[in-house]
C-alpha cells in the first residue's frame, strides 16, 4: 500500500499535474503507457486506478454532477442493479472445509432496489440466528459473509434455503440463489478435487454435479464454474447450461478487453465479470462493458475480496446500467459503504429511478 501511494505522489503526478480532468480517456491512456507493462506490474493497478478514479471524481465535482450522473453513457438509462450478497463464504475466503468460496442470495421479486435490499438484509440476519441456535459460530469470512463449519459443500445451500423461508420468502420465486465456486482453486492436475464432499470428479463430472444442484435448488447463476486453465471444460459447461443460467466468467476474463474478445470468439460462458480495478483504469473498464453489451454478454460489476469503503462502484454500476452487482455481505464497512451508496442514487433519481429486476438474468 505505501509503495502504491509512493507512486501516486511521486510519478504518477508529475506526469498528470496540470492535465485537463475532462480528458480521462487521454489521462488513462498516459497511465498505462507509464506503467509501461502489459499487467501494470510496475506502477500497480490499484495505484493507476486511484488516480483514474480521482480524475473522474474532479471532472463530477467541476460539473456540479454526482458520479453516476457523470459517467452516464449516451443512449443507457441509470439503472439501481439487482443486488447478489455473498451471504456464505468458504474456499479461500473462509476458515472452513467449503470449497465453493461464494454463496449468495439474489432477491428475483423485489420490484425496487431498496426493497431488493432489505429482502437480502433480513435473510442474512435470519442465517446468523440459525447458526446460533445450531451452536455453530457466525463468524465471516472476508466478504462479510458467514463462514460456517459445515460437512459438505451442499449443506451451505441448505442453510440458506432454510433462512429465506425464516425470513418469510419463498425460495426460487422471491430469493434465488447465486454461487462462484471459484473452482480454479480445487482444480489439481486435471481433476476436481472437493475435499468437503470427499470427492474427485473430472470435468464432465462436475458439470453433471452442477446440474443435479440445478435441480435441487434455485439457482440462476454460476460463475467460475469450471477452472482458469480448463478451457474443454468450460466449452462443455458452456453448452451444457448456457441456455439454463447464467455462466460468469472472472479468472479468465479478468476484465481485459482482449481476453474478453477471445473467450467471446471461442464461445465460452455468456456473462462477464467487471472489476476495476482489474484492469486499473475507467476507460479500459468501459471498454469491456461495451464488448460484452455488443457480444449480447450480460455484466456484473464487482468488488474485489480485498477493499476499501470507497464507493465508486456503486455510481458506476448504476451509471452504465449493466444491471447486476456483488459486493458482499450486508456487513463489515468496506461492503455496506455500497450498499447504503445504492439507496442514495434512488433517492437521487426519485420517480426516473429504474431497477433492474430479474430481467437482468439470463433465463
Amino acid at each position: 500500500m505505501l509503495r502504491a501511494v509512493a507512486n501516486v505522489n511521486g510519478e504518477i503526478a508529475g506526469a498528470i499535474v496540470g492535465r485537463n480532468a475532462a480528458d480521462q480517456a487521454g489521462i488513462d491512456q498516459l497511465l498505462i503507457e507509464l506503467d509501461g507493462t502489459e499487467t501494470k506490474a510496475r506502477l500497480g493497478a490499484s495505484a493507476i486506478l486511484a488516480v483514474s478514479l480521482a480524475v473522474a471524481r474532479a471532472r463530477a465535482a467541476d460539473a456540479n454532477l454526482p458520479l453516476w450522473s457523470y459517467w452516464r453513457q449516451d443512449g443507457v438509462p441509470p439503472m439501481l442493479p439487482m443486488p447478489m450478497l455473498n451471504v456464505l463464504n468458504g474456499g479461500v475466503h473462509a476458515d472452513n472445509m467449503v470449497d465453493f468460496q461464494e454463496y449468495m442470495i439474489v432477491p428475483i421479486s423485489a420490484i425496487t432496489f431498496s426493497q431488493a435490499l432489505r429482502m437480502c438484509v433480513e435473510t442474512y440476519h435470519h442465517l446468523k440466528a440459525e447458526l446460533h441456535l445450531r451452536g455453530q459460530p457466525a463468524s465471516v469470512g472476508d466478504e462479510g459473509g458467514i463462514a460456517p463449519a459445515t460437512a459438505s459443500n451442499t449443506a451451505p445451500f441448505e442453510l440458506l434455503v432454510g433462512a429465506i423461508e425464516r425470513a418469510g420468502y419463498r425460495p426460487g420465486e422471491e430469493i434465488a440463489i447465486a454461487i462462484d465456486p471459484a473452482s480454479s482453486e480445487f482444480y489439481d492436475r486435471g481433476v476436481y478435487r472437493l475435499t468437503g464432499d470427499r470427492r474427485t470428479l473430472s470435468s464432465a463430472e462436475l458439470i453433471a454435479h452442477y446440474e443435479q444442484l440445478l435441480h435441487q435448488y434455485p439457482i440462476v447463476l454460476l460463475e467460475d464454474g469450471m477452472a482458469e486453465s480448463d478451457r474443454d471444460g468450460w466449452k462443455l459447461l458452456t453448452e451444457r447450461l448456457r441456455d439454463r443460467l447464467q455462466l460468469v466468467r472472472d479468472d479468465i476474463f479478468v476484465t481485459n478487453p482482449a481476453i474478453l474478445r477471445r473467450g467471446i470468439e471461442e464461445g465460452i460462458a455468456n456473462s462477464a465479470l467487471i472489476k476495476l480495478n482489474q484492469i486499473g483504469t475507467v476507460t479500459e473498464t468501459l471498454e469491456t462493458i461495451r464488448i460484452a453489451r455488443d457480444a449480447g454478454y450480460r455484466a456484473v460489476i464487482s468488488h474485489r475480496s480485498g477493499e476499501t469503503d470507497d464507493v465508486s462502484i456503486a455510481d458506476f454500476a448504476v451509471a452504465t446500467g449493466v444491471g447486476q452487482i456483488k459486493t458482499g455481505a450486508p456487513c463489515r464497512g468496506e461492503r455496506t459503504a455500497k450498499y447504503n451508496q445504492l439507496p442514495r442514487i434512488e433517492e437521487q433519481l426519485g420517480e426516473r429511478a429504474l431497477f433492474a429486476g430479474s430481467a437482468a438474468f439470463v433465463r
